[in-house]
This record gives structure tokens, sequence and C-alpha cells, in this order.
């Protein structure tokens, strides 16, 4: 399966200033796959995954003598290492922190190698010891988005989709089958395995089999990262976050005699772990987005709507038959599925994060689902899961904020403009994020050339 960040990845290689690169992201969203991938583009490739071969961390125990390091690989290991024509992936480095320190050497005495790091935990051994500040870059990897999913069954949506005139309404025979790949995509989720699974023979068995396994292995990697006394919390905030969807998130509502600080570094922990993401209020008021935030005010969302359902034990059978009642029925996960996309199509080269706005009065109250920073200004984005016209939130905050030219809501409604709020259907977030991003967009297009 194609990825956007594979683009991004080849323009890694082609760099002339190219440092060592992390690339960061939850367990199982593929970024091993795609590392493998552009190793078929060298001359060889060399993967070195610490997690089944835990002896190769003594050769960066002794000091960072980069030519040493790949003489002891090669002696050592049977690894051979040709700097300019070898791509050097080293796989699970959370269990080798000095491998990660040994990419500022790396990139210091030997420019020439290829060097990548990953690791299902990495960020948690990247607090512990530092980033050497200027000599390694970052790539931030997502679930499958559902333009890559469109790119994996139906490539000629993909570019019809991107280029399509937003001042005309969809056809509809071609409005209704896009919501229905996005009421399949928000059963599936944008888990590789799940999803190419699905793709292949559409078992729905098969398909909360491979969420259950995910599930798990997310929990087991609970008891890697938690101290012992913090297991209980941070399993109770895992459980707690799918039932807490479009809704300012509550310690109070969480099973058990907790307080929240307790509770507050757990739910820190899994964002850490990139399992779950904060959707922090934001006044909007002011640019860059985000810095008039009250980090005390947030929403969360799980990293994915597929294992979000499964969470839930939710059927899947609403989506495939009757999907415009389930937009309306599960419309926090529509929610969640916008933001889930919002983070996907933002610039992958640093961390990004999502904001969302509300004002509560006695008199007055209003929510905006998202901020957004679109040229120089602050874009409220509203999620409607029905077909409502009704947009006061929206109305309200232009209204109040002299920086808003226009709203955004996405909704099953096709394509249309009133009073300086675009109306884009769910399936356009790509389109929207990508059209004043023309990096985004040919990192999308390569989807499918």
């Amino acid at each position: 399966m194609n990825r956007i960040i594979d683009y991004f990845l080849q323009e890694w290689k082609h760099k002339k200033s190219r440092k060592s690169l992390l690339l960061r992201g939850a367990r199982q969203v593929g970024k091993t796959h795609s590392v493998r991938k552009l190793g078929e583009t060298y001359e060889s490739f060399v993967e070195i995954n610490f997690e089944d071969l835990p002896l190769v961390k003594n050769v960066f125990e002794k000091d960072f003598d980069c030519k040493r390091i790949l003489r002891d690989l090669d002696l050592e290991f049977g690894f051979q290492i040709i700097p300019g024509k070898t791509l050097l992936f080293f796989d699970e480095c959370q269990t080798a922190p000095q491998v990660i320190i040994a990419l500022r050497y790396f990139y210091e005495k030997m420019p020439e190698l290829h060097v990548i790091a990953a690791g299902s935990l990495l960020d948690f051994a990247i607090e512990q010891i530092g980033l050497p500040v200027g000599r390694v870059e970052a790539l931030y990897m997502h679930p499958v988005s559902f333009i890559e999913y469109l790119a994996a069954t139906n490539q000629n949506a993909v570019s019809y989709l991107l280029d399509y005139d937003q001042n005309q309404p969809q056809p509809e025979n071609l409005h209704t089958k896009f919501l229905k790949e996005v009421a399949i995509y928000c059963a599936v989720g944008g888990m590789p395995h799940p999803l190419q699974s699905w793709i292949d023979d559409q078992n729905a068995r098969q398909l909360n089999n491979n969420h259950e396994s995910i599930l798990m292995s997310y929990q087991q990697d609970i008891e890697k990262y938690s101290r012992k006394l913090q297991v209980k919390y941070v399993k109770s905030i895992f459980k707690q976050i799918p039932r807490q969807l479009a809704q300012k998130f509550k310690y109070s509502l969480v099973e058990g005699d907790f307080r929240k600080r307790e509770l507050a570094p757990a739910l820190d922990l899994l964002i850490t772990a990139g399992v779950a993401h904060k959707i922090t209020y934001c006044a909007g008021q002011g640019i860059p987005i985000g810095a008039d935030t009250d980090d005390a005010d947030y929403k969360v969302i799980f990293l994915d709507v597929g294992l979000t359902q499964a969470e839930l034990g939710l059927d899947i059978v609403e989506w495939l038959l009757r999907p415009d009642q389930a937009f309306v029925n599960k419309g926090s996960l529509t929610e969640a599925f916008v933001g889930q996309e919002l983070l996907t199509y933002a610039m992958p080269t640093r961390k990004q994060s999502l904001y969302y706005w509300h004002k509560e009065s006695r008199s007055d109250q209003a929510e905006i689902d998202y901020l957004l920073q679109i040229q120089g200004a602050i874009i409220p984005v509203e999620v409607k899961a029905g077909t409502g016209r009704i947009l006061q939130s929206l109305q309200y905050f232009m209204k109040t904020h002299s920086n808003t030219p226009y709203g955004l809501r996405f909704s099953q409604n096709n394509y249309s403009d009133f009073q300086n709020i675009k109306s884009y259907p769910l399936y356009a977030v790509a389109q929207v994020m990508s059209e004043h991003n023309p990096e985004m967009k040919a990192a999308i297009l390569a989807l499918i050339s």
C-alpha cells in the first residue's frame, strides 16, 4: 500500500543537506514497511531490529566512532554497510538509546551514510536522552488516511477529488458513492494490517480479530513505559478515551477511586506513545495558532477510528448497510474521523496539534470542533454528522474573531458556499488541507503515480 510518508522519505533521500532521520509514530502504523520500501531504491539495505538482535546494541556502548561501529557490525554480525550505497535502518531503537545518540555522529562524521531510526516506543527513549539539536531530523507517521485508502482501492478517485471544482455540487451518484467509501473507512479504520486484510477479503470477523490484536499489543506496551504503580491508571484512561469522544475530557468519569493528579500523567503517557491525541482549547484570537491555549481544557481522540469502535465493541454493520444513518448515530466517531484526517494531511516534518474552541455562559453556548491556521488566518471547522444546515457556532465565531475570513463545515452534504461558510462533504478533507499546500498535494498525487 502506498503511503503519503513515502514521498517525504524520497525527499529526505535526495536532500543535499540530509541528516540522520527519526521516523516517529505509534506501533503498527506502517513505519517499518515504508522504510523497507525505501530500501528497495538503494543498492543495499541493512535492517537491524534491536528487539530481535539485542546484542547488537553492545556495538554502540564503547564509543561513537562511526568507522569502528560499521566495522564491528560487519565483523560481529555480518552487516555490510557501504556509505552512499546502503540504507541503514535501526528499528525498535527504544531498547538501545545509545543508537539515538549515535545518529548525531553519523551526521557529523559520515554524512554520506543514509541512516533511519524508528521504534514503536521511540519517543520515551527520546524523552530520557534528548535529541541533538540541528543534527537529526524527524518525520511523523499516522494511520492510513482516507485518501490513501482510496489510492489502494480506486486510484482514479484520488486526483478527481483533489482537483474537483468546489463551486459545483458533486453529481449525486458520485456523492453517495464517496460517502459510502467514508463509511467503510470509518468502520475499518486506518491501521494498515486490518485495512489491507479488509480490502483483500471483507471478512468482518477477521477485521475484529485484527483490531483486538492491536489493542492488546497497546495494552501490553503500557507495562513497558509505565511505572508499576501507574499501570492501572494508564489502562483506565486507555479504556475511557473512546467513551468521551467529542466532549471535554473529564477525569471524574473514569471508573475507580482515582484522582486527576494520578490520571493526568497516565494520559500524557498514552499521548507520548502516539495512541491518543489531545484537542486543546484555543481562543483563536491570534497567529500562530496555539498561542492562546488553555492546557487544562481539552478533548481526546484515539489515533484511529477503527480501533475506537473495536474498543467500544460497536458493530460495523450499520456503517456498511446504512451509512447515512451511521454518520448520525455515531456523530462523535465522525468528528474523530475528521480530526484523524486533519493530522494526517498536516506536514509530517513536525509533531502536529489539534485545537478546538467553545464559549460557555448562561445565555450563550457555542463550540467549534477544530481550528486551523490557513494562509495566516484562523479558520473554524465544524463537523456535522447529519445533513442539517444550522451553523450558529460558526457564525458566532466569525462575528467575534476579526482574523477569520470564512468557516468550514464537513458533513454528509454536497459542496456549497453560503454566507462565508464553505461546506464540504466528509470525503474532501484531503482536498481542503492540500489546496494551499503544494508539497502535501504532490505527496498525495504520488500515491497514484
